[in-house]
């Protein structure tokens, strides 16, 4: 019966001073009065002729006109108080009842009490339900109020820098713009061969490799002649691969609403959560106590129209398979899919680690069609299949740990540190050395089964791994782990003391303004450094490329290095949000710092993905071309070099 709109109006209001609100019905001004130890906030407005708003009515989901604190901490004293002219009605939106509305004016009180420290500005939300003529609207209007009266008008936030011209930076030396763009297509490729292996992982899953010779067979005995059975063995290949390729599109879509949306549901703390908690779920099932399944009814049905005409039933058999195999291939497809999401290049990354996933599934059924006799070289079935999946079990907890750490970073909760993130990843390690070399056990696993030497030598690899991992949990120059650098947290947050939170100890801030005076001050260049706390090739540069002693050097005495996280959930201060309205005329709501330098970079760079390098001078214009990730020390310092001479030369 309801069509629910929400109106947003987001403008910055000082007190006793109306402002527009375009998209609402109900137009509100506000006064401030001191109370005691608090304030005493009224807000008024006039229902227009023909609109009432309505009382609270729980039995019909109506909660009435309400107050809500953006800011949790912001005590209120008396409930709100609302004074308007109410009536009892026949209401024509909800079937005659008996109703009590509010018309012709409306005020709404409440008292609130700054906790010490708080700034005076405070941010509402005033909700409400209306009718008119028998058109029922939700309208949610933000509100900023400065308590205090201070007419001073914060300084706004700069995000589009006029003087930054990305096409005609002061200097073509460095690295040049073709070598910029290609660590983003060599990562596409990086990522297609991380979803290659992953699918050939999941052909050794129990769900998935007897099903190779049976398939196979099929189709090379039911065609009516050889190049028959070849074509359709290619075919069903080729579906496979094409139905995970598919799971990726409705990214895409999302990718082309927002750039930055990608990068926002990777980050969002819950959504990671909820991946820790999902990969622990996935994990627990390889080990072999629950199975998971998709509804029977998914693939019972796609296996009936299996048998419809050849190309319709062959892709329906391609659907089978991946349906019935989900129980093995689900974990590690759920892996590679927010891993991906978790990267640096939007949907792309996300179509390439899946085409890597489908092609390995899809591979071994093309090979062994146009070659038969391969198949009589295959492993049998047995007990080794299971000991595949509970190796799965154990890598499942290690990746899930991954997502906690990345809800822990972007909102600084400080509960998963560094030395704790490798300390669990020791104990897994332990664990799953542990199980190959037999001296634990799990539901599925042949009793008494022979320790073969390949489960001994992967014991050995695993074991090696574990204690490579322990100088990781000390506080010396051996704690930099180059080899698993991007997974941990970064160095600086760690459970022993630092000096700051600058990566490595460098001269650093976290604000685009502060850094641009810094360098006036030391005579320095800055180099923005477009980040994320879940940003793995961002640790990778760090731990890898930053601390190589030249590089390092030169950061460290020619730089101000300006570190902007565009993942970074923490808010603004409520003075300093605002709404920015982009180039293209789309409003966004700038709430959080990784709100803020998401669309600082977007904006001046044209660019979302991270990492992203770029070096100013005093006056804001580009030394030379940014670039990306960049893993070749020597071409990484070549641009810096490029960067500081070009900053003298200017001098």
């Amino acid at each position: 019966m309801r069509n629910i709109l929400f109106f947003i109006c987001f403008v910055f209001c000082i007190t006793t001073i109306s402002y527009a609100q375009d998209s609402s019905i109900l137009k509100w001004t506000h006064t401030v009065k001191k109370d005691g130890k608090g304030y005493l906030i009224e807000f008024k407005s006039s229902i227009p002729k023909g609109w009432c708003i309505y009382d609270k009515a729980e039995s019909l989901d109506l909660l009435g006109p309400r107050i809500m604190f953006m800011d949790s901490t912001y005590a209120t004293g008396n409930p709100m108080n609302i004074t308007a002219p109410k009536t009892e009605r026949a209401d024509p939106v909800f079937d005659q009842q008996k109703l009590s509305v509010f018309t012709d004016s409306i005020q709404l009180t409440q008292s609130v009490i700054i906790p010490g420290g708080k700034e005076p500005i405070i941010a509402v939300t005033l909700y409400y339900e209306l009718e008119g003529g028998m058109n029922f609207q939700t309208e949610e209007v933000k509100i900023k109020i400065n308590l205090n009266g201070d007419a001073t008008a914060t300084k706004a936030q700069r995000v589009k820098i006029p003087s930054i011209d990305i096409q005609h930076p002061l200097n073509d030396c460095g690295v040049s713009s073709a070598e910029t763009l290609a660590p983003q297509k060599q990562s596409l490729w990086n990522l297609f061969f991380i979803g290659f292996l992953g699918g050939l992982i999941a052909l050794l899953t129990p769900c998935v490799f007897p099903m190779i010779p049976l398939t196979v067979s099929f189709f090379t005995k039911k065609a009516s002649s050889r190049k028959a059975g070849i074509r359709n063995a290619f075919l069903y290949g080729f579906f496979i691969f094409g139905i995970y390729l598919l799971l990726s599109l409705p990214f895409h879509f999302l990718d082309q609403i927002n750039p930055e949306i990608l990068n926002n549901i990777s980050t969002n703390a819950y959504l990671n959560l909820g991946f820790f908690a999902i990969f622990l779920f996935f994990a627990f099932s390889f080990f072999g106590f629950y199975e998971l399944t998709l509804p029977a009814s998914l693939s019972s049905g796609a296996d009936s129209k299996a048998g419809a005409g050849k190309v319709i039933g062959i892709f329906f058999m391609a659907l089978t398979l991946a349906l019935v195999s989900f129980s093995c291939t689900g974990p590690i497809l759920g892996s590679l899919l927010a891993g991906s999401l978790a990267s640096d290049g939007g949907a792309m990354q996300l179509t390439a680690g899946m085409g890597g996933f489908g092609f390995a599934l899809a591979l071994p059924f093309a090979l062994f069609a146009l070659f038969p006799n391969w198949l009589q070289s295959l492993p049998k079935s047995g007990g080794w299949l299971n000991t595949v999946k509970v190796v799965l079990g154990f890598l499942e907890i290690a990746l899930a740990l991954k997502f906690l750490s990345n809800a822990d970073l972007v909102k600084h909760w400080g509960i998963l540190k560094r030395e704790v993130f490798i300390g669990i990843w020791v104990l897994v390690g332990l664990g799953l050395s542990a199980y190959l070399f037999g001296w634990i056990h799990f539901p599925h696993d042949t009793k008494g089964q022979k320790i073969s030497l390949p489960r001994k030598g992967l014991a050995l690899l695993f074991t090696a791994f574990t204690l490579y991992l322990i100088p990781g949990l000390t506080n010396t120059s051996y704690a930099n782990l180059k080899l698993i650098s991007g997974f941990p947290p970064p160095l600086y947050y760690s459970v022993y003391q630092q000096e700051s939170d600058c990566v490595l100890g460098l001269t650093c801030t976290r604000d685009y303004e502060e850094g641009l005076e810094l360098g006036k001050k030391g005579n320095k260049p800055v180099l923005l450094d477009f980040t994320g706390y879940a940003c793995v090739n961002c640790r990778r540069m760090e731990e890898n490329v930053w601390s190589d002693p030249e590089v390092y050097k030169l950061m460290k005495n020619e730089f101000v290095v300006v570190s902007l996280y565009v993942d970074d959930k923490k808010a603004l201060p409520v003075s300093k949000q605002f709404t920015f309205t982009s180039g293209d005329g789309l409003k966004k709501e700038i709430v959080t710092y990784g709100d803020l330098w998401a669309t600082f970079e977007t904006e001046n760079f044209s660019n979302n993905a991270q990492p992203l390098y770029a070096i100013l001078n005093h006056d804001e214009k580009l030394l030379n071309h940014p670039v990306g990730y960049t893993p070749d020390k020597k071409a990484y310092l070549e641009w810096l070099t490029c960067g500081l001479s070009t900053f003298k030369n200017g001098k």
